[in-house]
């Protein structure tokens, strides 16, 4: 091994898989805020989906702040749940420390708590997946290298899992509709229904600083027994360390695909926004019609991979099918084209004298 300065083991090495968490929590912000983007700019026909992922959110955000007070032993005496309104009252008012913790539950465990739900569920769909490089690990680099190996494994097994899910699977189906409520609604699209106000990255990040300011000495704190963990996990010749930042790491893969399969469910419905009422709600009966018949089809004619094929037959169906008709009734071209050529009875006679009329 080569040598490794005092210095980066004891001051930069545990600040590796900080940055490198931090990295995917700022890539999930920016999913997040392009998803709000992309639901603000719906229309008051969808207000019903809106509502209905702006409650998904204040429901994790309402249960996160409830386990904040679970988990500080404040207990809980009364728990409001609204579409546009959630809210915690604790049994037993604690400040100081337990306050700053149960708080951190809730501007915090929004982003992390829920797709950590749907981790344990995928340790029974994919336990090849939830390992940990056991190698030990003592500078900056090696941290780094050593969070990085964790995340490729686990994104490695997760998207191979995704890419031949098989969608008539009890625990498959389950799972990845768990993951749409998941990309649908990990935050709120807005909160207070009179002022309508937007919940957008800026709102968050202040919230996180408003919160870590105001008990400075807490984070403090909280450095320095990340460090004291990180020295204990080296003392012992462990891999803790990197291993806990590594599984929330995992967190925000989950919650970042979750967001790109919402984008991608979002995007479709604007589309058909475009197209007339009698035909808007044909891809989404093509996208599910066409899988079943694909793997009907494999069924009867057996091929390698059939889920695979088949979920790669049903996207290209489908946005074959949403091209035709978003050509077939949005092309303006085509439209002016057929609106000059219909003339009605009274212009045809109206331009039969012009003609006739010499200069």
């Amino acid at each position: 091994m080569a040598q490794v300065s005092p210095l980066d083991v004891v001051i930069f090495a545990p600040l590796a898989p900080v940055f490198g968490l931090l990295l995917f929590w700022f890539i999930q912000l920016l999913f997040i805020e392009s998803q709000k983007q992309l639901l603000g700019k719906l229309g008051k026909d969808h207000e019903p989906l809106i509502r209905f992922t702006n409650f998904i959110g204040i429901f994790f955000q309402t249960m996160c702040h409830a386990l904040g007070y679970t988990v500080t032993r404040s207990g809980i005496s009364r728990f409001y749940l609204s579409v546009h309104y959630g809210h915690v009252d604790p049994k037993k008012e604690k400040s100081g420390l337990f306050e700053w913790v149960s708080n951190g539950f809730l501007f915090v465990g929004p982003f992390f708590i829920p797709p950590l739900l749907l981790l344990v569920c995928l340790y029974f769909l994919i336990p090849d997946g939830i390992v940990f490089t056991t190698n030990v690990t003592y500078s900056f680099s090696e941290n780094l290298i050593v969070f990085g190996s964790n995340l490729y494994v686990f994104s490695l097994h997760f998207f191979s899992f995704l890419f031949s899910i098989d969608l008539l699977h009890p625990a498959h189906l389950g799972f990845f509709l768990l993951l749409i409520l998941l990309g649908l609604g990990i935050r709120p699209s807005y909160i207070e229904k009179k002022s309508f106000k937007k919940v957008d990255i800026f709102y968050d990040l202040r919230n996180i600083k408003d919160h870590l300011l105001h008990h400075p000495v807490y984070v403090i704190l909280f450095f320095l027994f990340s460090y004291c963990f990180s020295y204990v996990s080296l003392l012992f010749d462990g891999n803790w360390y990197v291993s806990l930042f590594s599984l929330f790491g995992w967190v925000s893969i989950i919650a970042i695909v979750a967001l790109v399969i919402a984008h991608g469910l979002l995007l479709l419905v604007r589309i058909s926004d475009e197209l007339p009422e009698t035909v808007r709600w044909i891809p989404f009966l093509v996208l599910i019609i066409s899988y079943v018949l694909l793997r009907v089809l494999f069924y009867i004619l057996p091929i390698p991979y059939i889920t695979s094929v088949s979920l790669v037959g049903m996207l290209l169906i489908t946005i074959g099918i949403t091209i035709f008709l978003f050509n077939r009734y949005t092309n303006k071209f085509k439209t002016k084209k057929k609106m000059k050529s219909k003339k009605t009875r009274q212009e045809r006679m109206d331009d039969g004298p012009r003609r006739l009329v010499k200069p």
